[in-house]
């Protein structure tokens, strides 16, 4: 028998379940027994797995050698339950026992508890502590067929560099978090990592007015995947997932890992509250003493909800610039103007860059369908600018007209699509084929941190049939419907953003130019920021991907990688699988280039569409969301009002106001940042190799430039007249670090809101 010569100390750090955590009276009951678990020694034990010495040296199958003796968490019942609690613990070993690589978790009690980190402090034979961050719930063991849970240690290895030990651990942790395929409803302690269709948008037992199609899945209605949960079919539509069960946000099935911290969602919920008390109940109360309740009377009852009163940001060309919005809404048109309550317009808007950087309207064309058929075309008429009378009212509602193609296209399109959507595939395929060993896990997973929570959500009360989106935005039930349709012209490779540019014909290759690329419109603060930040991060993804892959032939032979790349396309993004412009993934620039824009997406790119929303667009007449009635037409009594008074007949005709009042709370709630945000660059990482250590300095060396840049930049407003605006409001959007709440700017890593 081997001689236990030496104890290894080690500092677990957890954290118990919170009362407002328990889902139910059942749920707070089986949180009570843990105190008799514990009596009859029932208490949560680690055990060290060897990375290199295996139960059998003649079958590595069996896995490294477990210890002998597993460590406990003592006194648990007696430990607080509002903060992280340390252990101090002890692991026997043994000189045959070899280098630790992995610990085994289990926990017989009947709740479950969060696994922050794992430190061993004085490893024979190994120079400093070994580090396993856990930051995972484990749930009894028999929830995972009595199972352990297994945790590596912070090392970073590609597939055939796996230590013998931890080869058998690697592959079952992948199958675990992949499941066992069956199209079964998924609980909470459930660990899959699976796809699905965009099913559970309806909700037809509640009404058939909720009908919704399936998104995903077909020619029609082509879709990203989102994270499978098997919910029973509805009782009235067999293709469409029921509802979750009992009332509350947060009941969408999401692996628990994927939560919200408690911190974060104690604050977003009150955070959601006072935005619904102050834009909703508090408005209500003041109604009482209006004789037009539902209706702004002028811009003074508007500019009674605000404090501030922004600016839009404009998008820029060169000379001659059209803000297209015809084609995308001229298809669904007819049945928004007949089947909602909005009536509006599809619209192509001209703009004339002036001298002065600045960008001029010139006409508007606002079409609707043709009245006998859509064969016949549209029915188009043009505006032109005018600054009084009648015509300069008349251009202020075409402008309107306008801003709601606009603001619905950001929120729908540019936002959910481009940015949440889109994502999440990466964020199940990753988990589903990239061990948390794996060299682009590590890189990339950072950028996932609560996507699923948030997306999960979003199709509770958000994007869901009658939910805050289909009330706020013009084309109400059709709203994702017509997202489903600009999905069919996505294209992966134009998300990296000097591919946007070009394509929007606003930056050129130039040789001679930073980066190879010149911007044809100076003064275009997402363009000038944006460009900064995406090399930034280009810069450090080849040296992070170069330092593990030196050769193509390591990309061409990574099965984990090869196979996260396949499940990505055909599967993720299965119904563009056939697309001619996908990545390969057989040399290492393809692979730079896709962790590049998957990085951009879930950072720059969201934060620049979410967190500027309710500055720039909180102000309805600003950016109102939709329409009730079209254009006035001479010879009409909206005519003669609008000659009368045009304030109150330009209220009468955009968004009212509960509906201003949605708009409000929903993009306040999504515009704030949460104090436990980590923002692109601000975190600390032992990247366990010198070279990467350095390359990870650098990094946020250059993101510290930048931010100094935008401040200079901001400061100079005679130069960059777009950077302020004519109300001196800074563009801050693509500034790194940002504050708590409605700050403007921060670009967290991941979208997390």
């Amino acid at each position: 028998m081997p001689r236990f010569n030496q104890k290894i100390q080690a500092v677990v750090i957890a954290a118990k379940k919170t009362e407002a955590e328990h889902n139910d009276l059942a749920d707070k009951v089986s949180g009570g027994f843990t105190y008799v678990q514990e009596l009859f020694h029932k208490k949560i034990s680690l055990r060290l797995v060897s990375a290199d010495k295996t139960v059998d040296p003649k079958n590595i199958e069996l896995g490294g050698k477990i210890g002998e003796g597993a460590a406990y968490l003592e006194n648990w019942v007696n430990r607080p339950i509002y903060r992280e609690i340390e252990f101090d613990v002890e692991f026997k070993w043994n000189e045959d026992f070899g280098t630790p690589g992995a610990i085994l978790v289990q926990n017989p009690h009947s709740s479950e508890f969060y696994l922050k980190s794992v430190e061993l402090k004085n490893v024979p034979g190994h120079q400093g502590p070994i580090k396993f961050t856990c930051d995972s719930w484990v749930y009894n063991w028999e929830n995972y067929n009595k199972t352990d849970r297994v945790f590596f240690a912070d090392k970073i290895y590609l597939p055939h560099e796996t230590p013998k030990g931890l080869r058998k651990y690697r592959e079952e942790e992948l199958r675990a978090l992949r499941g066992n395929g069956k199209d079964e409803e998924l609980k909470e302690w459930d660990r899959v990592y699976d796809y699905a269709l965009y099913n559970d948008l309806g909700d037809p037992d509640k009404s058939l007015a909720l009908h919704r199609p399936v998104l995903g899945g077909s020619t029609m209605f082509p879709y990203p995947r989102r994270g499978r949960t098997s919910r029973k079919s509805s009782k009235t539509e067999k293709n469409t997932e029921s509802k979750p069960v009992g009332g509350g946000n947060f009941k969408i099935y999401v692996p628990k890992d994927e939560h919200f911290h408690r911190s974060k969602k104690m604050e977003f919920d009150q955070n959601a509250f006072r935005s619904f008390l102050t834009h909703r109940v508090l408005p209500k109360i003041k109604e009482w003493h209006d004789s037009t309740p539902d209706e702004f009377d002028s811009f003074s009852d508007v500019d009674s909800l605000y404090s501030t009163y922004p600016v839009p940001q404009a998008l820029k060309s060169n000379r001659l610039f059209i803000l297209d919005h015809h084609d995308t809404v001229m298809p669904y048109l007819r049945r928004i103007n007949h089947d909602t309550s909005t009536k509006t317009y599809a619209s192509r808007t001209i703009l004339f860059l002036k001298n002065d950087g600045t960008l001029k309207p010139v006409a508007i064309e606002l079409s609707l369908p043709h009245p006998e058929r859509d064969s016949f075309g549209a029915v188009s008429r043009v505006y032109t600018p005018a600054e009084h009378g009648i015509e300069g009212s008349i251009w202020e509602f075409a402008k309107a007209f306008v801003a709601i193609n606009d603001c619905g296209h950001h929120q729908l399109i540019s936002h959910w699509l481009n940015t949440h959507a889109v994502l999440e595939p990466f964020v199940i395929a990753t988990n589903r084929q990239l061990s948390a060993l794996h060299p682009i896990y590590k890189l990339l997973h950072p950028h996932y941190r609560d996507t699923m929570a948030i997306n999960a959500l979003a199709r509770e009360v958000l994007v869901n049939a009658g939910g805050l989106v289909e009330q706020t935005f013009y084309p109400g039930k059709y709203s994702l419907e017509m997202s489903s349709v600009v999905y069919k012209s996505w294209n992966f490779l134009e998300q990296a953003l000097p591919n946007d540019l070009k394509k929007r014909g606003i930056a050129v290759d130039d040789v001679k130019s930073p980066n190879g690329l010149r911007l044809l419109i100076e003064d275009y603060p997402f363009a000038v920021d944006g460009l900064e930040i995406w090399f930034a991060i280009e810069e450090w993804v080849r040296d992070y991907c170069s330092f593990y892959y030196t050769t193509d032939e390591m990309v061409q032979k990574d099965p984990e990688l090869q196979a996260w790349w396949k499940e990505l396309v055909e599967v993720g993004h299965g119904d563009k699988k056939n697309e001619k412009w996908w990545p390969k993934m057989q040399n290492c620039q393809e692979l730079i280039e896709s962790c590049t824009i998957i990085i951009w997406i879930a950072s720059a790119l969201h934060a620049s569409v979410n967190f500027g929303q309710y500055a720039y667009g909180g102000y309805s007449p600003n950016r109102p969301t939709l329409s009730r009635r079209l254009m006035p037409e001479e010879g009409t009594p909206e005519y003669d009002e609008l000659k009368k008074n045009w304030e109150k007949a330009f209220f009468k005709t955009i968004t009212s106001v509960d509906q201003s009042l949605a708009g409000m709370s929903l993009i306040e709630t999504l515009s704030k940042h949460s104090s436990d945000e980590v923002y692109l660059g601000k975190e600390d990482h032992d990247w366990n190799a010198e070279a990467l250590t350095e390359a990870y300095k650098k990094f946020q060396d250059r993101l510290d430039k930048i931010e100094n840049d935008i401040v200079i930049k901001n400061g100079n407003g005679e130069k960059f007249k777009n950077r302020v605006g004519p109300v001196q409001v800074p563009y801050t959007l693509l500034y790194r670090t940002g504050e708590v709440g409605l700050s403007g700017k921060g670009i967290p890593n991941s979208i997390s809101i």
